[in-house]
């Protein structure tokens, strides 16, 4: 069964429930209202005949007094403690009362009793007659009137129940239709995405701030990542293939030139097995880099332990330095330790040492020290810069910020989004500031291990 229907139901057949009890209710408390104040009334016109007994029956024969008394739809009589009845006085057309055999009571005595499918009101009264006997008057009275005025009230309930269920039913659909609303807009619009292989998002009310408008804007917000996930996706394998295409196509090139005439010509020979050699070495690098970057977090294997910074970095800077011939300066503030995983520190720093080389030619300058609770290494460099706009897109895969360079001087453009991945499994953060012409500063903030 369908959500829409599961609500249209549970909600109907719950409405109805409460309807029947709320009505039910409303029947029995009526009902029960009526006869205790048919009992009163009784009672109220019991003890007036008692009372007009009490101060006549010397001076007016009892029949007489029961006879002025008697309720209009309802029967009087006294009865004496052996059960038989003295005297009795019946209302036109209740004759038929005298029949009721109602026992002798010595206490007052209040109640509904049943006669001949009808209930009756009875009222038992001890009072002490003229001669000083014990007897008890009892008041018979018909309840039919109020029978038949519940009957109506009966009648009334059923008809306004089955007359509501009417409209019960058109709000229950009604109401399941504007929960399920959401639920099918965002089932049709996934199936769309799925047919068409275009993203679409959901449209909203703007009045509707409701949990339903919550999981659809929810749902808006996962598509819009989902979107721009695929869509980075798409660039990076289109990337990835574009950059792996050019050296197999170098290696098939100087294959094929080795299998027409490299048997003949050394120089030929020489040059083909360096320039394979060489973009082999290439896709190797390119292929490891894209592996550590298709890594999740929880496979990095990361062992962090306490670094002394000054040690570290002055090992790592002197053998860059003997690498690349390049002089390094180095300034590392005393006492200072870190908490980080060492080879994935030293791959971080080579990273951006690498980059610093490559759009620089003068000193790089490495400084350490301690800031606002963190450990901070600024690697500076004098180069090139870069843009604001370059500089929002760097940690971006396969981006290159000086796109006249060769791949050979100027890398894949995986480099610091490689970084990122790296400082984010070391707790770390990664800053950038540039300057076109003047130069650009990376900063490397590290857990104090303390």
């Amino acid at each position: 069964m369908k959500l829409r229907n599961k609500i249209h139901l549970y909600t109907t057949v719950l409405f109805v429930v409460l309807l029947v009890l709320i009505n039910t209710a409303v029947y029995f408390t009526f009902s029960r209202m009526m006869f205790t104040s048919e009992l009163e009334q009784t009672e109220a016109e019991a003890e007036n005949i008692v009372a007009t007994l009490n101060d006549n029956q010397s001076s007016v024969p009892i029949a007489e007094l029961l006879r002025a008394y008697v309720p209009v739809n309802g029967f009087v009589k006294i009865v004496m403690q052996d059960g038989a009845v003295k005297s009795a006085a019946a209302s036109s057309g209740n004759s038929d009362l005298r029949d009721v055999s109602v026992p002798f009571y010595s206490e007052e005595v209040t109640r509904t009793t049943e006669y001949q499918g009808t209930k009756h009101a009875l009222v038992s009264v001890p009072i002490i007659l003229i001669n000083g006997e014990v007897a008890a008057l009892q008041v018979i009275e018909s309840l039919e009137t109020t029978d038949q005025n519940l009957h109506v009230l009966q009648i009334v309930l059923i008809v306004v129940t089955l007359i509501a269920i009417i409209p019960l039913f058109i709000s229950a659909r009604f109401l399941s239709n504007l929960i399920t609303h959401p639920i099918t807009s965002m089932t049709s619009t996934m199936q769309d995405i799925r047919e068409s292989g275009r993203f679409k998002q959901l449209e909203l009310p703007e009045k509707s701030k409701d949990e339903l408008y919550v999981m659809g804007e929810t749902f808006n917000e996962m598509i819009t990542l989902l979107q721009a996930n695929y869509e980075k996706q798409e660039q990076f394998v289109s990337n990835a293939s574009h950059e792996l295409k050019t050296p197999l196509t170098v290696i098939e090139s100087y294959s094929s030139l080795l299998e027409r005439r490299g048997r003949n010509d050394e120089a030929l020979f020489d040059e083909s097995v360096e320039a394979i050699h060489s973009e082999a070495v290439r896709m190797k690098n390119l292929t490891q880099q894209l592996l550590l970057l298709a890594k999740h977090d929880e496979y990095w294997n990361v062992d962090l332990t306490e670094i002394e910074l000054s040690t570290f970095l002055q090992e790592s800077m002197r053998a860059f330095e003997k690498a690349y011939k390049r002089r390094v300066g180095v300034s590392v503030e005393e006492g200072l330790s870190v908490l980080a995983d060492a080879q994935k520190l030293k791959q971080l720093l080579y990273i951006f040492m690498d980059n610093a080389r490559k759009y620089s030619e003068k000193e790089i300058q490495v400084d350490a020290f301690r800031k606002e609770g963190w450990a901070h290494i600024h690697i500076i460099d004098q180069g090139i810069g870069m843009s604001q706009e370059d500089l929002e897109r760097v940690f971006e895969r396969f981006y290159r910020v000086d796109k006249a360079r060769t791949r050979k001087s100027g890398g894949f453009g995986l480099g610091l989004a490689l970084a990122e991945d790296l400082a984010r499994v070391m707790d770390a953060e990664l800053l950038l500031h540039s300057e076109e012409r003047a130069g650009t500063q990376a900063i490397i903030k590290l857990p104090l291990s303390q």
